[in-house]
């Protein structure tokens, strides 16, 4: 099988995935992803697809390059990511990880800051005399 490559991002965070088989292992920027996502949360979060699909899990290793973003937008950014990346390898998985939501790509960013205000909505103290 050859190599399979998707994109996932959230907020400003971007990861390039490459999907091949193998062991089950999961790389990110040259660590082991239970090292670069130290918490339980994060690591659970970048697990999901694998979890939801059974015949994937261990069958395939996933390395990926990371930028950008914080830890929480980089952990869904991998996890939009890996799901695209099985979808391209078995049509078949795509309404299990759409039901979940793994194949949404979240819309929402940081809000500009305005000019004349302290933050994008917060106002200076209103004066009335």
């Amino acid at each position: 099988m050859e190599m399979i490559n998707a994109t996932g991002r959230r907020k400003t965070a971007v990861a390039r995935v490459y999907l091949k088989e193998g062991s089950g292992k999961i790389i990110v920027n040259g660590k082991d992803y239970k090292e670069y996502f130290p918490t339980l949360l994060l690591q659970h979060i970048v697990e999901q697809p694998f979890l939801e699909i059974e015949d994937a899990k261990g069958k395939y290793d996933v390395k990926v390059n990371m930028i950008g973003g914080g830890p929480k937008g980089q952990a869904e950014a991998l996890r939009l990511g890996i799901s695209r990346a099985l979808v391209k390898i078995n049509e078949e998985w795509r309404l299990p990880l759409k039901q979940k939501g793994y194949l949404t790509r979240d819309p929402r960013v940081v809000e500009r800051k305005k000019y004349g205000r302290k933050k994008a909505r917060k106002q200076f103290q209103f004066s009335k005399r």
